[in-house]
């Protein structure tokens, strides 16, 4: 029986416990008149989810058995429509683990291309794609709106059966949402937080 045990804890991937979406998305970095930037993604309004937000370039579903890097990698070529070698995967930053059960790995690479215009991107993912220098985060902090997260407990929740009833004190948790703007664009929320992130690192700071 020990021995079983030993094998089958010894030989178990380690991951986040639960039924959590994962997913990875790439931080583009891009040369735009000789000023580094950062490229960003609206969504197409036909899509069901999230239509028209700016985002990162990935964020569907990780394949199953499939590198987090690679992921971003493979979305990142299918949805700017480049090929590999046009991306210079330079590494990770912090992994997002959100209260909704969707846990988001960024990456940070540097696209190869010397013409914005020359990527034509997928038009059924994409509806249009723009740059912001990265001085302008480096140089701005964004707005922090911080949610405490509660909760919700069904009506058949068994208080009864918990120390102090329906007076247990449950812990809270904090979200925060960053926010952006730039040119009448609003980036903000996962895309705004690694962004903040991503800016912090490379600054030598920590924000925690």
């Amino acid at each position: 029986m020990l021995n079983n045990i030993k094998n089958s804890i010894s030989n178990h991937y380690i991951k986040p416990e639960g039924k959590n979406k994962v997913s990875a998305v790439l931080l583009p970095l891009i040369t735009v008149d000789d000023e580094i930037h950062i490229l960003f993604e609206v969504r197409s309004h036909k899509l069901n989810t999230q239509p028209g937000e700016i985002c990162l370039p990935g964020g569907g579903k990780k394949e199953d058995g499939e590198l987090p890097i690679l992921s971003a990698l493979r979305e990142t070529m299918e949805e700017l429509n480049i090929l590999e070698n046009q991306i210079e995967i330079y590494g990770g930053v912090d992994t997002i683990i959100t209260p909704f059960n969707l846990i988001v790995h960024p990456f940070v690479g540097y696209l190869k291309i010397t013409d914005l215009d020359s990527i034509k991107y997928s038009k059924d993912e994409v509806d249009h794609i723009f740059t912001v220098p990265l001085n302008f985060f480096t140089e701005k902090e964004p707005t922090i709106y911080d949610i405490k997260n509660n909760f919700d407990l069904p009506e058949n929740f068994p208080y009864n059966k918990i120390p102090k009833g329906i007076n247990y004190t449950w812990k809270e948790g904090h979200y925060p949402v960053h926010f952006y703007e730039y040119n009448g664009y609003v980036i903000w929320g996962i895309t705004a937080r690694i962004v903040y992130n991503f800016t912090h690192i490379i600054k030598g700071l920590s924000i925690f």
